[in-house]
């Protein structure tokens, strides 16, 4: 096997582990991603191996008796479909309820009961491994405009033995209503991985480009290997914003980026324009340059997700005009708004009562917003000219500063073969979080078709961070037991 590395970073965090990875022995595992997935997974593959703390009960009788058959055994090293048999929640996935309750036993009854588990570092069972991301430790977190409140309850968003509300209460912050500011969640993950010792394990500024299976000498796939190897290619952005690349070599790879690296686009002529963004972060730019304005024309706003009333949001609490276009009717019981509870998400009901008392043909109750619901956008045109289909199926043409297309993300897996399209649940069509994740196996979240590739969060249809760490515990369960088994 030749050099696994291909340069050295000396103002890397991870600079020592790279110079161990340019030797010819590959890395156990290389995590792609450093958002909240990938920061779980590198704390469990550390050494830090949860247990049930001696006399804890958990509520849950059935789990309490499954618990109590192995005392002093790892959550790690116990059988995790076994465990998580039964349980029930808002999550599809079995082993995401079993350490959901573990590390919060009664939060979907309102309780606040203390987790069950402990937290022993064992260093001699720590697995190395590399977490390579485009942004810093967080990830995308760090992309979302930081005065913006999370959608789930601040402490959902915990990691791993360090509560949330414990971080904000030393840092002197507040949750608001239960829930933290995107900021805050942001700084929260920085933090963690800097508390916690993990920080030698992160390369941050990494862009991977390829990942591909190693191939023998004959140019094909090494059917006869024990395991599988992969290489994984990519530059990182160096101070002087020259790109150094690199090339390891690693026996497992987990795919862990989640879903806002290719925002979803219209499909329409005129979408390319340069007034026609497709981020949040657009319309603050356009707000600190003075290019938008109270006294601008609207800012056209397509889409009836939270992050369109986001955008909503944003430009209502500095007066910026608004025209809030959106396919489906106000009433559409799918409308995501209609699934969230009104006392703890009082600003996104605000915004669905402004779509529905509102629209741009009636006198506005909202001074600076209009709607269009089931208007479709037909085109965009340079002078700024908006060309909307209404309901009727009459054409109608509205001025405006600046488009936001905020109508969902994909996942940007072009490093993989395929985009990734070979490890979907159905091949044939697009891989999406919601509808077409990668199909990995429930207890393992290892690739159904692809030995040593592992998918976590959202690539795996797991979409809250309350939930994307079972998809770690999995995986560190599966990749310890591995390493167990190499022969030495």
């Amino acid at each position: 096997m030749k050099s696994a590395a291909s340069f050295k970073l000396n103002s890397s965090p991870s600079y020592e582990f790279l110079e161990a990875a340019s030797s010819s022995e590959p890395l156990p595992v290389i995590i792609i991603g450093n958002g909240p997935s990938g920061i779980c997974l590198s704390y469990l593959l550390s050494g830090h191996i949860p247990y049930v703390k001696p006399g804890a009960i958990h509520p849950n009788p059935l789990l309490q008796r499954k618990l109590a058959e192995a005392p002093g055994v790892s959550i790690l090293d116990q059988d995790l479909e076994y465990l998580s048999e039964g349980l029930e929640g808002r999550s599809q996935s079995p082993v995401a309820l079993l350490f959901d309750t573990l590390l919060r036993p009664d939060t979907d009854i309102g309780g606040s009961m203390d987790s069950v588990l402990s937290w022993k570092q064992q260093k001699d069972r720590a697995i190395p491994h590399l977490v390579l991301g485009r942004n810093l430790p967080g990830g995308a977190w760090h992309s979302i405009e930081g005065s913006m409140v999370t959608l789930s309850q601040g402490q959902w968003m915990s990691l791993p033995d360090l509560q949330v509300k414990d971080w904000m209460r030393k840092k002197c912050r507040g949750l608001r209503n239960s829930r933290a500011t995107a900021g805050d969640i942001a700084h929260y993950y920085r933090d963690y991985v800097t508390k916690k010792g993990l920080s030698h394990n992160f390369v941050s500024g990494a862009v991977v480009t390829a990942v591909e299976q190693a191939k023998s000498d004959h140019g094909s796939p090494e059917a006869q290997a024990p395991s599988p190897l992969f290489q994984v290619k990519g530059y990182v952005t160096a101070k002087d914003h020259s790109r150094q690349p690199f090339s390891l070599w690693a026996r497992n790879v987990v795919l862990a980026t989640g879903t806002f690296d290719s925002p979803a686009w219209l499909g329409i002529p005129g979408e390319t324009l340069p007034f026609v963004h497709h981020e949040l972060s657009a319309l603050e730019a356009a707000l600190r340059a003075g290019t938008v304005s109270p006294n601008s024309d609207p800012v056209l706003i397509v889409g009836a997700g939270l992050s369109a009333a986001d955008a909503v949001l944003f430009a209502r609490h500095y007066n910026i005009q608004v025209i809030h276009a959106f396919r489906r009717s106000v009433h559409d019981p799918g409308l995501v708004f209609n699934q969230l509870p009104k006392m703890l998400y009082p600003e996104y009901h605000k915004v669905h009562q402004m779509m529905r008392d509102q629209s741009i043909l009636s006198p506005s109750p909202y001074q600076g917003y209009r709607s269009l619901p089931e208007h479709r956008p037909l085109l965009f045109k340079e002078d700024h000219q908006a060309v909307f289909q209404d309901p009727q199926g009459g054409q109608q043409l509205f001025g405006v500063s600046m488009v936001l297309v905020l109508i969902g993300s994909h996942p940007n897996l072009s490093y993989l073969p395929r985009a990734g399209a070979d490890l979907a649940i159905d091949p044939d069509q697009p891989l999406s979080p919601k509808r077409n994740p990668i199909d990995v196996d429930p207890f393992t979240y290892e690739s159904a078709n692809q030995e040593g590739l592992y998918a976590l969060g959202p690539l795996a249809g797991d979409n809250f961070v309350r939930f994307v760490q079972g998809g770690a515990l999995a995986a560190a369960s599966s990749l310890l037991r591995k390493e167990t088994r190499k022969p030495p």
